[in-house]
């Protein structure tokens, strides 16, 4: 009798284990609902003006606010970061889509067009100790079925402007090692195919490069690469792709100012586009970050008065002059708290979501003829 309660009393025990287990694979399938607001759209007389947002990971409430002052700023476009580690953490046959199925759906009912930026990755995909931007030829197809199954899900959702990596001419961003420009075009051969075959409306653009640096090719004390020179290197293996991103950071210089091949400036974007036209690409651009910092003790910062000078002329020059550009999307709206640094002199807004001067300022300017 003792034995058979025993039975019973296990084989209850393992029922309940696999109705739990069950049920949480069953609630993992069922769309979160989330805390939407009412539909509605942006309003501009410039439509041009972007913004980098950084709000992937954060919660809803911060989203939700955040993305409200953005379309009420009179900006049309946000890029955010999307990171593969993020949406793909523990295999390549698992995804975790909520937290960017609630960002993009809390942009769309703000009226709001999301440029992606996909980089970051997970433990499975690279080698033991090595960075999460360290990604080896080995697993470019992990990475490409990455994007294509993010583009799959999105592209059709409005999502179509997706930014393959971020400033891999820099050591940091490819991985704490030297930046290979081949390698970055061959990287772009795998993602690009595998990307149109599931959503062709995609447009896949070249990364952001971290403007200037020596002219050589290789920085021996940084390992960073010269933009142009890795551009040109890139460029000349024929990479596909649809678009090029940019970033376009002023220094201490004046919007105006005239590009310079040794000069950070806002026109170096010119430079950019010279080289891509060059080789007989025609594509849209998009100024995915950049602008200028008005920290009081940073040598690269001006003084604030300045910095919206600077902003406002951005904008009115890429309208004026540029007719390739789609977005200035500078960097970026707000940061989730203070870091004591000069990364948050480039905000428009603080961390609780008060507007800075700044952030009025380019409201204005939107809403002016």
């Amino acid at each position: 009798m003792r034995l058979t309660r025993r039975l019973l009393l296990k084989s209850v025990l393992i029922s309940l284990i696999w109705g739990v287990a069950l049920l949480q694979l069953y609630r993992q399938r069922v769309p979160p609902a989330f805390n939407l607001p009412t539909a509605a759209s942006v309003q501009t007389q410039h439509p041009i003006v972007g913004i980098h947002t950084r709000l992937m990971g954060l919660d809803e409430p911060t989203i939700r606010r955040t993305l409200q002052q953005v379309r009420e700023m009179g900006a049309t476009t946000i890029i955010d970061l999307f990171p593969w580690a993020v949406i793909q953490p523990r295999s390549a046959n698992s995804y975790e889509w909520t937290g960017s199925d609630m960002l993009i759906a809390h942009a769309q009912r703000q009226g709001l067009t999301v440029i992606a930026r996909l980089d970051f990755v997970p433990a499975w995909a690279r080698p033991a100790n090595t960075s999460d931007r360290y990604l080896d030829p080995d697993h470019y197809a992990a990475y490409a079925d990455f994007v294509a199954a993010f583009a799959h899900r999105y592209v059709p959702q409005g999502v179509q402007v997706l930014q393959i990596w971020n400033e891999p001419n820099l050591r940091f961003e490819w991985g704490d090692r030297a930046p290979d420009p081949v390698a970055y075009a061959n990287l772009l051969k795998v993602v690009y195919p595998r990307v149109k075959a599931v959503a062709p409306d995609a447009q896949i653009t070249l990364a952001g490069l971290a403007p200037g640096g020596p002219t050589g090719l290789i920085d021996p004390q940084t390992l960073s690469v010269n933009d142009l020179t890795f551009l040109k290197l890139c460029l000349a293996e024929k990479p596909p792709f649809d678009a090029v991103s940019v970033h376009a950071y002023g220094s201490v210089n004046p919007a105006e100012q005239a590009p310079d091949p040794t000069i950070t400036n806002f026109r170096r974007t010119e430079l950019i586009h010279d080289l891509v036209v060059a080789v007989g690409y025609d594509v849209p651009f998009y100024i995915t970050e950049g602008g200028w910092n008005d920290h009081s003790r940073w040598p690269n910062a001006v003084p604030p008065p300045i910095r919206v000078q600077n902003t406002l002329a951005a904008y009115a020059w890429a309208e004026q002059h540029w007719p390739w550009m789609r977005t200035v999307g500078f960097w970026q709206f707000s940061l989730p708290n203070l870091t004591y640094t000069y990364a948050d002199n480039y905000t428009f807004v603080a961390p609780d979501g008060t507007p800075k001067a700044i952030y009025y300022a380019v409201q204005a300017f939107t809403q002016q003829p």
